[in-house]
């Protein structure tokens, strides 16, 4: 566990244009007053964001994801066994529509019950 957590620490430091984007949306409680981790180890693997509160993961895909379609079906599947929703974003939309992309984050943090108004 040791070295998926260091490995997780290298990827908060080497983040993604999109991930930086939507960690600036995130991060403070920002949003709902939901409390959200940055690449954070979930059944084996990094989560790009976590809100534990809401078990709502979210994933930002990039182009590699195009050819990685089973694998992210497999890591999916595991994150959803340990009681997560995986919601997932292409890089293009965080960059684009980040209003959009908030909003429906949002949106799943209401249906869990944990934003607070």
């Amino acid at each position: 566990m040791d070295r998926l957590r260091s490995f997780a620490r290298q990827l908060r430091n080497e983040a993604t244009d999109a991930e930086r984007r939507l960690w600036r949306q995130l991060r403070g409680r920002q949003l709902g007053g939901c409390k959200f981790r940055r690449q954070h180890p979930i059944a084996g693997y990094i989560a790009d964001f976590v809100c534990l509160e809401a078990h709502l993961v979210i994933e930002l895909d990039g182009g590699q994801h195009a050819d990685a379609v089973a694998q992210d079906k497999r890591r999916t599947g595991r994150i959803v066994a340990e009681g997560f929703r995986v919601i997932r974003f292409w890089n293009d939309e965080v960059l684009l529509r980040t209003e959009d992309v908030v909003a429906e984050i949002y949106r799943c943090l209401r249906e869990s019950g944990a934003v607070r108004e």
